[in-house]
């Protein structure tokens, strides 16, 4: 088919764009042939016309269907070219917030500047062991596949991690070697994986710094060589380092820093430790200031420089060397503030005392003078002579910076071969893996000499890239046997060839530094005249002399030439050197130890390469020529030992690109994308892939993919020909095309054209079915319709005939009644009329006569009112006449006295006048005056004393004044009434004629009083009805109160529920984390054992046999021996073993008590924190009290009720406690009333026994006694019937030494048991006091709960109920805990004093069988009453297995060691061996020999643990231990003679049970071991069952025809179509998988218990491990995958009912996977679904939801993409829920285990042993 077939209406083309670089437009008609232009419109609506290239005519480019968009690898894109794969990296980094992208073998990694939860251990255990196709691309797989080709193919292996400056090389590669720690870990305990992560800290600090482009730019490359040993454990490390930029140190450019190094140790010098380096901030140094933006955001390089120092720590470098490090670089901080002044035109100086340079000579150790002098001179030699001259300020100046470059360039090489030398293994090396993490391609406005060395390095890695994609291809078209012709791809080896060939750029410019008169300026010319004419790659810039433009393969970029030569020579001052050469620090000495004796034209090497091979070292006479090498040849000759490296190795490329220069998350810049793209050589791939048959399908592949386009007579068995006739009838052109063996190949845009072919099928056939079952409903509506018609009408028509004739019934009766009514209206109006008429005259008539009765009263009223208003009238004009009056007589009076003031004022002012007229009489006058002043001072005196009489006087005339007022008040008042008395009598009578008329009113108003009373009586009655429904509205509150109560009380119970759920969810967490410490206990343990018998093999030490501890060691003090390796091994050591201490690993010996010494603080932790959460609970509970208690209102009546029956239960407590006291008051030995609670029962039943037991003892030693009394009396009856004296004489000399010795013996024994009875009857007192002590406290406790129930009883109803009821749940609590408490130390203390007493009676006994031995026979025989022993009593000795000790190897061998599971479950009963080990126990304890069962038991369980370590794979093997584990504990508990165990026995069982020892902490030890074995179970049944799931639960197809098979790229998967793989995995094959587990372990009889704590493991092993691979698969989240995985839960369910296991939570693992299979299938649109899926997925974590939203990727054109706004609407639903901190399900988590009591039915004497066990050496008891 012609590619421009392909261009009809409404394909879809890429057309370019300024802004976004590619834009997508639709075609609005056909394209033919010969069109000069394309009709488009663009996606915002807009149309144009696209104009074509009259010359190439070359179309736009098309764009893929939208099912391929967002594919995981670019090379499964129909079409490959650039805007394809930019659309699809911009929809997977914003739309999918995907960051990787395969691009066939390169992994494409978007920084997202952003942290993502995608590097944690979860996600690194979900790729391990995956292969790279099967899972969604990551930098793990990309290392994961190079760990599995290392080990697979045993070829080192490289990751070659490249990009620009904050693109994320630098974090790549990190991922990149945490996920090698993390996998392989390492092959010795020196945590190697932690050393090689340590070592990024400090490249980090001494190599990196901020620049505009990236805050933590690598400003060198470097190549880290990880090995591995023969097991591919890490075992050390190498780095080579490339072209550090050295001119950093000395100058920044504007918002850059310097290396990351010294502004943490600026950020430090406050403290102690650098007080002595003499630094500041970092603005008070010049190398830290230039860039004028000393701090990161976000970085505390304080805190960083720690890390540092721990990395250090790590690695090593000591303390002393650190602070030499520090020192070092200080004094080059410190050396760039030395200020160089001018001297003259040619000569410069420093200031003597410089205050910098002083410091940078003391921390360096070198003399001031003559630092100070050669940093101002220099040293010229000639053929005879040598001068010292002195250098100008810019010379000098720049001498210094190259003093500072060389010292850190020094220190940064001193620093890589110290961390190369901590990585160093003297273990030998297998293989490694290489990480290349080196700049990528750069072009800067102005580009120096680093640029050019880099851009040098990315031409030769392009080359070898190119070379290997191109190999790949060809090696892929001949594995498939396909013709292919050569594919053209750039070849950059003439731009590499212009820069290190025999004339190049590099060779030029070492010949231009040898030069004495050498200049930048020259070496352009050079280059000029060698190469402008002859090289189309080499161009010069139009406008400039000094620079040259290189046509690299990614961009052309302009070179400055001015500092070429300079930074190639990298010269320092040789005097200098000598002088740093000179120091007193040894550090500094050591860093220039390999230093020329020659001035250098040449610097350092760059990076701090390490050699690949070990070489002698060159002699002394060539170091100067080493030395004189330039920086070019030393970086070419290092890039080629680089490319060598990289060749030898199978690469593998991760190119980085920097979305945006503005660090923005997830933001995505086109532009720079594509430049990025280019020079990386990512579209170079695609190119190249194009070229050839990129689009590659497996036959099955293609033919479950394109069926629809098939007819059923094409369809074949044989799938190859199936597809060769069908592409034959689809695609004309045969070259389109190619049959491989298992692949068929396509070239671009085939793919797509099948899409559309497939499509338009489809389409098609949903336009048939779609006309077709229209057709179908609109027929059958219309038939509906129709008959309904039929219908409706025959109905109304009847009803129209039936309405007519009732309509003419109705107007006939209507005539009638309308006839009648209209009489009976007349009637009645007229006689209404007539009664209204004789109202209304009635009521006329009324109102005339009221009317005229008003009109005369009024008249009346009216002439009493003028009488009266007229007299006052005529009284107020006479007091107004007399008031006028009264005021005149004051005015004229006023007038004369003004006029008399007036006369004499005139008479004063006359004196002036008789003053003139006597002159002479002055003197007399004055006279006069003194008198007049003594007089006036008498006066004065007399006015005083007249002051106070007056004002004395003026009082009493006050009040007489107010007296005589009073007086004359009253006067006129008598008048005033003298006056009135007449009016009075008028107006009486006129008040007797007003009280008549009251009267009358009086009587009106009773009236209205007595209708007023009437009145209110009725509404009191309105008022008692509204009161009686208030009554019943209160009522009804009552009731709505006491639902309310109701419905707290449940919500109260459900909170405590929930509470109760709670506290079982943290029981299951602690137990979880016991079982966890126990399965670590038991790696721990074989790690010990495996390293034990390395050393022992080591050591040539035979194996230590079985040892027997001490008979006389107590059983109870030694129950855990059988599992302490360590007490083992002290006991062979002690046994004379020729093992030293000292041979002993200490370091794994020190790091197992540090792990053990861990373990325990984790249990305290557990233990602290079960203690909050009870705190917790507790603090909850009294909440959920407080709410309670403010909804007990409507309860008071119910809850006194409840405060009754407690104070009667108090009272049967009290009842009970003083029966208790009599009860301890009388004999030790009597029961406990019935009334008594039930720790006491059981206590005092304890004591009792033990009472039992010593009046046992006691009647034993009278006995005793007794016994020795009948010898005495024996002897003296012999010494009677004696016929002869000598006779009788040696009879009784004989049987006095034999009595004597008898009864010294038992004199001995009787007073050892009367002691052991003293102190026995003395600590059973103590006990009895105890108790008493303990009865009287809870006397006392009791009588205190009393008194504070009464005190609360007169608190409120509400606070007394509940204070109440709360101290008595508290005592009652505390009670039971105490009690409990005291409980299990009687038992203890019961259980030793009975072991002893049997150990002593067991003594006595053999005792008294060594004295009846003395005895002669004869004795005996006449004297039977001798024969008298210690009654015991008689048991039934049957179910007992007896053996004697040196079989109990051969018992351990046959029953544990070599016995096959598989034929004793078929043949014999379940838990057989557990029996027969039970049985030999019994007789054990029947013996009394404590040695024997500890030996027995310990003995099986080490056997049970050997067996389990050596065949732990096998779970056929561990599901039989795990019964027989389970039946032996369950035997232990069953026969332990324990009342809550025995209840489940039969009588015959009951006399089985053990009689002498307690194996109750031996319950404990086989609880563990179970819980050991259980987990082995688990972790074996997981490794049987995890290389099933994802095929069987994911990629296999269980309905066929619904997943379709969408194109793949290179990065194949490894089972794409489960029928086209022999051997994979199917979902009938989990279930096969499971019905053999359930089969296996209910033929071993394991518990049903157990069995389904079992199955519910296996199902969250599948749920989980299915969710992971859907998480982290795009491919597989789909509408069909959903409907596939819902399909197969169902069938798992299925399964579930068939065993029976519905119930044992089972289904409840696979929830999350079912709401995840749920979310694939629903509406993904508007807000209602996002509230449906929010409500659907609880089990399911916000980050899970978004991430299978994220990854849905359709996979037909029908089905539609989830938009990001959908995806932002379910962010903000779900703020609330809580967040996990993994995105993954834990795989490894084992829920806890639990052993339920499960007692056996047989009887052990029905026991019957097997010959086929070979166990005949036991003997039935």
């Amino acid at each position: 088919m012609a590619a421009s077939e392909l261009y009809t209406k409404y394909a879809r083309v890429w057309i370019p764009d300024v802004e976004e670089v590619w834009k997508s437009a639709e075609l609005t008609k056909d394209y033919k042939h010969g069109d000069s232009l394309l009709h488009l419109q663009l996606e915002d609506g807009k149309t144009f016309e696209h104009k074509l290239d009259p010359k190439t005519n070359n179309l736009p480019h098309l764009r893929n269907p939208d099912i391929l968009v967002g594919e995981n690898d670019l090379t499964a894109l129909s079409y490959l070219h650039e805007p394809a794969v930019l659309h699809n990296l911009k929809v997977r980094f914003i739309d999918s917030k995907l960051i990787y992208t395969y691009c066939g073998i390169v992994l494409v990694a978007i920084n997202p500047y952003e942290n993502l939860p995608i590097y944690g251990t979860d996600i690194i255990n979900a790729y391990s062991g995956q292969n790279m196709g099967d899972m969604d691309p990551h930098i793990f797989a990309v290392a994961e596949e190079a760990y599995k080709q290392m080990a697979r193919d045993e070829r080192n292996q490289s990751i070659i991690v490249s990009g620009e400056s904050g693109a994320g090389k630098t974090v790549s590669a990190k991922y990149t070697m945490r996920y090698f720690a993390t996998v392989s870990g390492s092959a010795s305990e020196a945590n190697v994986e932690e050393k090689v992560l340590a070592s990024n800290p400090i490249m980090e600090a001494i190599g990196n710094a901020k620049t505009t482009r990236n805050d933590n730019s690598s400003r060198f490359g470097k190549y880290i060589e990880i090995g591995f040993d023969k097991k591919y454990h890490i075992i050390g490390a190498n780095m080579r380092t490339y072209l550090l930029e050295k001119s950093r140190v000395v100058f920044q450019a504007d918002d850059e820093r310097n290396y990351h190094i010294f502004y943490q140790l600026c950020a430090s010098s406050h403290l102690p430790e650098y007080k002595n380096l003499k630094l500041g901030k970092a603005n008070d140094f010049r190398f830290t200031t230039q860039g004028r933006n000393p701090v990161i955001d976000g970085v505390d390089d304080a805190k960083e420089l720690v890390t540092t120092r721990q990395a250090f720590s790590l690695l090593g470098i000591n303390e002393s060397y650190q602070m030499g490090i520090f020192k070092v670089l200080a004094s080059i901080l410190h050396l760039g503030n030395v200020e160089v002044k001018d001297r003259d035109a040619d000569s410069s100086r420093i200031e003597p005392g410089n205050k910098n340079l002083t410091v940078f000579c003391d921390l360096m150790g070198v003399t001031y003078q003559d630092m100070s002098h050669w940093l101002c001179h220099k040293k010229l030699k000639t053929a005879t002579e040598t001068y010292i001259k002195p250098i100008p300020k810019l010379q000098a100046i720049n001498s210094r910076d190259a003093l500072a470059k060389h010292i850190y360039a020094k220190l940064f090489n001193w620093i890589v071969d110290h961390v190369n030398k901590a990585l160093q293994s003297t273990v030998k090396q297998n293989s490694f893996i290489g990480v290349l993490d080196i700049y990528g391609f750069e072009t800067f406005d102005i580009n120096s000499f680093e640029q050019f060395c880099i851009n040098y390095a990315n031409e030769k890695l392009q080359q070898q890239f190119n070379m290997h994609v191109f190999k790949l291809e060809q090696e892929e078209y001949m594995k498939e046997q396909i013709p292919w012709t050569l594919i053209d791809f750039y070849d950059n080896q003439p731009c590499i060839n212009l820069i290190e060939a025999k004339m190049g750029v590099l060779a030029l410019l070492d010949e231009e530094c040898k030069m004495p008169k050498g200049t930048d300026d020259t070496w352009a010319q050079k280059l000029y005249n060698t190469h402008l004419k002859t090289c189309a790659l080499f161009e010069k810039p139009r406008m400039s002399n000094k620079a040259f433009i290189i046509q690299h393969f990614a961009d052309k970029v302009e070179y400055q030439c001015e500092g070429f030569l300079e930074k190639n020579k990298d010269t320092v001052n040789e005097e200098q050197i000598n002088v740093l050469k000179a120091s007193k620090f040894d550090l500094l000495v050591e860093l220039f130890q390999d230093e020329g004796t020659a001035t250098s034209p040449t610097g350092p090497p760059p990076g701090g390469r390490v050699k690949l091979s070990v070489k002698p070292e060159p002699r002394a006479g060539h170091s100067s020529k080493e030395h004189k090498k330039t920086v070019g040849l030393q970086f070419r000759n290092s890039l080629q030992l680089l490319m060598d490296t990289l060749n030898a190795t199978t690469p593998h490329y991760v190119r980085c690109i920097k979305p945006n220069d503005r660090k923005f998350p997830f933001t995505f810049d086109p532009k720079r994308a594509v430049q990025q793209l280019r020079a990386c050589g990512v579209l170079e791939t695609i190119r190249i892939s194009a070229a050839g048959f990129p689009s590659r399908w497996t036959y099955q592949e293609f033919f479950s993919r394109y069926r629809v386009l098939m007819k059923q007579k094409d369809v074949q068995t044989d799938r190859k020909l199936t597809c060769r006739k069908v592409l034959e009838k689809l695609v004309e052109d045969q070259d389109k095309y190619q049959f491989g063996k298992t692949k068929i190949f396509f070239r671009a845009g085939q793919v797509a054209y099948l899409e559309k072919l497939r499509a338009d099928k489809l389409r098609a056939a949903c336009i048939r079915i779609q006309k077709t079952i229209r057709c179908w409903l609109e027929r059958k509506k219309f038939l509906r319709m129709k008959k309904a018609a039929v219908t409706i009408q025959r109905h109304i028509r009847g009803f129209q005939a039936r309405c007519l004739a009732k309509f003419l019934r109705r107007t006939k009766a209507a005539i009638v009644i309308q006839k009648y009514q209209r009489m009976y209206v007349e009637r009645e109006r007229y006689k209404r009329l007539q009664v209204a008429a004789l109202n209304i005259q009635c009521i006329l008539r009324a109102y005339q006569a009221r009317q005229l009765y008003q009109r005369l009263l009024r008249e009346s009223k009216a002439l009493i009112i003028q009488k009266w208003v007229r007299g006052w009238l005529a009284r107020q004009w006479y007091k107004k006449c007399l008031e006028a009056i009264v005021y005149l007589q004051c005015c004229i009076r006023r007038m004369r006295a003004k006029r008399e003031l007036k006369k004499l004022k005139i008479e004063a002012r006359s004196v002036e006048h008789f003053k003139k007229l006597n002159i002479g009489m002055e003197n007399k006058i004055m006279q006069l005056q003194r008198k007049i002043d003594e007089q006036n001072k008498e006066n004065k005196a007399v006015s005083e004393r007249l002051s106070t009489l007056e004002s004395s006087y003026t009082a009493e005339s006050e009040k007489l004044r107010t007296e005589v007022g009073r007086l004359r008040g009253v006067e006129e008042e008598a008048r005033n009434n003298a006056r009135q008395i007449t009016s009075l009598l008028e107006e009486l009578g006129l008040l007797r004629k007003e009280l008549e008329t009251t009267q009358s009113e009086k009587k009106l108003i009773e009236d209205q009083a007595k209708t007023y009373h009437s009145k209110m009586e009725q509404m009191v009655a309105e008022l008692k009805d509204q009161n009686s429904l208030l009554k019943s509205e209160k009522d009804d509150l009552n009731r709505l109160i006491q639902e309310q109560s109701q419905q707290m009380k449940e919500k109260m119970e459900k909170a405590l529920q929930e509470q109760t759920r709670q506290l079982e969810n943290d029981l299951n967490e602690e137990r979880t984390r016991y079982q966890n410490l126990l399965g670590e206990h038991l790696r721990l343990e074989e790690r010990y054992d495996d390293l034990k018998e390395e050393m022992t093999l080591t050591l040539n030490v035979p194996k230590p046999g079985h040892r027997r501890t001490d008979s006389t060691h107590s059983s109870n003090e030694s129950e855990y021996t059988y599992s302490s390796e360590f007490t083992e091994y002290e006991e062979v050591s002690r046994g004379g073993e020729d093992v030293s201490k000292d041979s002993l690993d200490m370091s794994l010996f020190l790091k197992l008590q540090k792990r053990v010494t861990e373990l325990e603080h984790d249990k305290q932790s557990l233990v602290k924190e079960l203690d909050t959460r009870e705190e917790q609970f507790q603090l909850a509970r009294a909440r959920d009290d407080e709410d309670y208690k403010k909804a007990r209102g409507a309860e008071l009546e119910y809850e006194s009720l409840k405060r009754q029956e407690l104070e009667s239960e108090n009272k049967k407590l009290k009842h009970d406690l003083n029966e208790m006291r009599q009860v301890m008051a009388g004999k030790a030995g009597a029961k406990p009333g019935p009334g008594g609670s039930s720790p006491y029962n059981v206590l005092l039943e304890q004591l009792s026994a033990s009472n039992e037991e010593l009046e046992v003892r006691k009647e034993e030693v009278l006995i005793l006694r007794s016994q020795l009394v009948s010898q005495k009396e024996a002897v003296q009856h012999k010494e009677t019937m004696t016929e002869t004296l000598s006779f009788a004489e040696d009879v009784r000399k004989m049987n006095a030494g034999e009595v004597a010795q008898a009864y010294a013996g038992l004199k001995d024994t009787n007073r050892l048991l009367e002691s052991q009875l003293q102190m026995q009857r003395r600590s059973h007192d103590s006990e009895m006091e105890g108790v008493r002590r303990e009865l009287q406290s809870v006397k006392e406790e009791n009588t205190r709960q009393q008194q504070l129930l009464t005190q609360n009883l007169q608190l409120p109803p509400e606070a007394r109920i509940e204070a109440s009821l709360q101290h008595e749940i508290t005592r009652l609590t505390n009670e039971n805990l105490d009690l409990l408490e005291q409980l299990e130390k009687q038992e203890k203390i019961i259980r030793k004093f009975k072991k002893q007493l049997k150990v002593f009676a067991k003594k006595m006994g053999e005792r008294e069988v060594g004295q009846m031995e003395s005895v002669s026979p004869g004795q005996i025989v006449d004297e039977p009453i001798l024969a008298v022993n210690i009654p015991r009593r008689e048991k039934d000795f049957q179910g007992m297995l007896e053996y004697k000790k040196e079989d109990e190897p051969k018992l351990v061998k046959n029953l544990i060691l070599e016995l096959k599971p598989r034929g004793v479950a078929v043949n014999f009963i379940p838990g057989l061996p557990a029996y027969i080990i039970f049985m030999c126990l019994r007789h054990a304890d029947y013996l009394n020999d404590d040695q024997k069962v500890r030996s027995l038991l310990t003995s099986s369980i080490n056997s049970i643990k050997k067996i389990l370590k050596k065949r732990g794979d096998d779970f056929e093997m561990v599901s039989f231990w795990l019964s027989n584990t389970c039946r032996l504990l369950h035997c232990l508990k069953q026969y332990s003679g324990e009342e809550s165990f025995m209840k489940y026995n039969t009588s015959r069982q009951n006399e089985h049970c053990l009689s002498n020892f307690d194996l109750a902490e031996y319950q404990q030890v086989l609880s563990d071991l179970a819980i050991q074995i259980y987990q082995q179970l688990i972790r074996c049944m997981e490794s049987l069952l995890q290389p099933m799931i994802v095929s069987g639960m994911l990629e296999h197809e269980t309905i066929q025809g619904v997943s379709g098979v969408k194109p793949t790229g290179l990065r194949k998967r490894t089972s794409s179509i489960a029928d086209a793989i022999e051997g994979t995995y199917t979902l009938d094959s989990i279930l096969r998988q499971l019905t053999s587990f359930h089969s296996t372990m209910c033929q071993h009889g394991i518990d049903p218990d157990i069995i389904k704590q079992v199955v519910k493991q296996q199902f969250y092993i599948i749920g989980a491990i299915t969710l992971n691979n859907l998480l982290l698969r795009k491919d597989m989240c789909s509408w069909s995958k959903g409907m596939q995985i819902r399909y197969n839960v169902s069938q798992l369910e299925e399964w579930l009912r068939d065993k029976n296991l519905m119930n044992c939570g089972a289904k409840d693992m696979l929830e999350p996977l079912i709401q995840a299979a749920q979310l694939l299938q629903v509406k993904k649109k508007t807000d209602e679904d996002a509230d449906a899926i929010c409500s659907m997925c609880s089990a399911l974590s916000s980050a899970q939801i978004v991430k299978v939203l994220n990854l849905y990727t359709p996979v037909n054109e029908f089905e539609e993409r989830v938009t990001v706004t959908f995806i932002q609407t379910i962010q903000a639903r779900l703020p609330e829920r809580k967040q996990s901190p993994q995105l993954l399900m834990d795989t490894r988590v084992i829920y806890p285990i639990t052993f339920p009591f499960n007692p056996s039915a047989l009887v052990l004497d029905t026991i019957h042993i097997p010959s086929s066990l070979n166990l005949t050496f036991l003997s039935r008891v």
